[in-house]
Parts: structure tokens; sequence; C-alpha cells
């Protein structure tokens, strides 16, 4: 039953005060006509709370920008490209990431550039820059729920492999502070493809600002190099934005609660918190994006396959996943308002 107004209302009620429950919650199909987004399409989608959020279609379903009663969630970068303008070679990606508040990075690839396996992996992978087919929307009552609900598949392709298929199915409802991803990926082709997958979470200004704090129950937590380890005792903190901030990784393992899911929190100073819930089962890792930078004022907060690392050793570790023919893995990740 919707809880919005500070109460919960009976979907008969709401019929009868509403000529049409757009007035409250939806989903509006748009197309950006400016800059190097120019034709992407995006659903933009608001749920009654004051909880909205964009899609970027073309841009494999990731999440664009996000507002809680008006508040930014979601950090934005100016980099934001459609597809035709993605440079897949070493750190290019970065030239039309945008930030959001979910980046894909995958399907077989994500991390540092690398020649490995015969071919160059760029920044990150291209999943991100890879428009879906069979985009479908819903907005309807499902019992006592109203239900909004974004569908569509994305395949990385390429002759004779892969053939990796990614279904993503964005839910979230009437009254809801939330949206959910629930993704199914799948090896389409005849022989074994690796797969790695990663959730760059985007968090910005006024989440993030001097005071911000992290909370997450961890096992153990490691720098991933050198300006990292320099920031260690304070990564779960947020300082002032620094023009000479070098950015910070940390790999985090950790614990999850006994329903198996992870739930990773941010308390802003100024009035504002939020956190991100997902199945530690697929999603076995944990990796801390600190950019304090001035201009680049932002924190990523990316469940992932596994650590990053080079191919060949992540093989060698037993880490880098192959999909056997046919087989399919499914992923949940939740992102909400405190």
């Amino acid at each position: 039953m919707p809880h919005i107004f500070d109460r919960d209302y009976t979907p008969a009620e709401l019929r009868a005060m509403t000529a049409t429950l757009d007035q409250l919650a939806g989903i509006r199909l748009v197309e950006y006509a400016d800059g190097k987004a120019r034709g992407m399409r995006a659903a933009e989608i608001w749920t009654g709370s004051g909880f909205r959020f964009s899609v970027w279609i073309e841009r494999g379903m990731d999440i664009g920008p996000a507002e809680y009663n008006g508040k930014p969630l979601a950090w934005l970068h100016p980099a934001l490209g459609g597809p035709a303008f993605y440079e897949p070679e070493e750190r290019n990606w970065v030239r039309t990431f945008g930030g959001g508040m979910v980046t894909t990075c995958g399907l077989q690839h994500f991390g540092q550039p690398e020649t490995s396996d015969g071919q160059h992996w760029g920044l990150h992978g291209r999943i991100s820059h890879t428009p879906p087919s069979h985009v479908s929307t819903f907005a309807g009552w499902e019992g006592d729920d109203y239900v909004l609900r974004l569908e569509g598949e994305v395949r990385e392709a390429a002759l004779p492999v892969p053939n990796l298929l990614l279904q993503r199915r964005i839910t979230t409802q009437l009254g809801a502070r939330w949206l959910r991803i629930e993704d199914r990926v799948r090896n389409d082709s005849f022989v074994p493809v690796p797969h790695m997958l990663l959730y760059h979470i985007n968090f910005g200004f006024p989440l993030i600002a001097p005071g911000t704090r992290l909370e997450v129950d961890d096992l153990q937590v490691e720098p991933r190099d050198a300006a990292a380890a320099a920031g260690l005792a304070e990564h779960t903190t947020f300082g002032p934005p620094d023009p000479l901030f070098d950015e910070q990784v940390f790999f985090h393992t950790p614990r999850p609660a006994a329903d198996g899911y992870v739930t990773v929190r941010l308390h802003s100073p100024l009035g504002l918190g939020a956190y991100v819930r997902y199945r530690a089962a697929e999603l076995p890792a944990l990796a801390q994006w600190k950019m304090t930078r001035a201009g680049s004022y932002v924190c990523g907060i990316e469940p992932c396959t596994t650590h990053e690392g080079a191919r060949d050793l992540l093989r060698s570790q037993g880490r880098l996943r192959d999909l056997a023919p046919g087989e399919e893995v499914t992923y949940q990740v939740e992102i909400g308002v405190l």
C-alpha cells in the first residue's frame, strides 16, 4: 500500500482523488537535444515521495541524475556522450563517462586498460556505451502497490565470440525512496566466455560533503596503491575539496548480513543519507573510489565480482569467472535514501 504525504492510501482512495496516477508517480520517455548527448533517450521516473531519477537508455540503461526532495544524490560530470562518441582505447572511457547514479562496467572487463587474451581491453569495458533493444515500460497496480518498471536487453557481441546478453529490470513504486536493479547475464556463445561486472555508483554533493561518513561492516580493507595507502586511516571520512587531491581506491571485503546482503551507508552533515544494498553471493567484492579533488568531488561505491587486477593474475587466482555456454548469473542492487 503506498505511503505518501505521511499516511497510507488504498488504491481506491488514490484512484478517486486523481484522474491519472501520473499526477503522483510515473515514467516519461524523453530525448536529449543538445551536445554530445543529442539523440539519447532517457526515462524520467518519479515516485511521489520526492525521489526522482533518470535512466540513460542508450547508455546501457544506466542511471543518470537522481534526487530526493530537490537535493541531488548523484555526481554528474560534463563529459556525457552518447554511444557514437565512445572511445574504447586506453582510458578514453572517461571522455564520455558522464557520472550519473550508476554506470555499469563489464561485461568482459573492468578496471585498468591492458592487453591480454590476444586483445586490448580499455578502461571499464563497453557495456555502458551499448544501446539496448526490446525496451519496455510498465506503470500499474500489482496488488496494493503501484509499480514502475523499465526493462530492456543489452548485448555485448563480436564475431565469433563473445555473445553475452544483459537483461536489465529497473523497478520502484509509488511512495518509494529507492530503486532496484535486477540484472541477468547469459552466455549465448557456444564456448566459455570470461565475465566481469562492476556497478560504478557515483554519489556527489550535497550527499558527499566535508564531514560525510561512510559506514560498511568490513572484514578487511586494502588500499589499491600508494596514494590510497596514504589515506587509508581516513577512508571513511571526507574533507574539503583539494585541487591537488589524487584519487584513492580502497578494496573492501564486506561482511554480509544473515540474509546474505551487504548494506553500505553514507551520512552527510547536510541532512541527507543514502544506502546501497546488494546480494554478496554474486558480488563478493566492493571498491570505494574516493575523489575529493576540487571540481571532481565524488565518492564511488562499487559492488563487483572481484577486486580489479590484471586479467592473467585474476585467472591464476581463480577470480576471473568463465560463463559456460548457456550459463547465466543474476545480480540485485538497491539504491535508496535513508
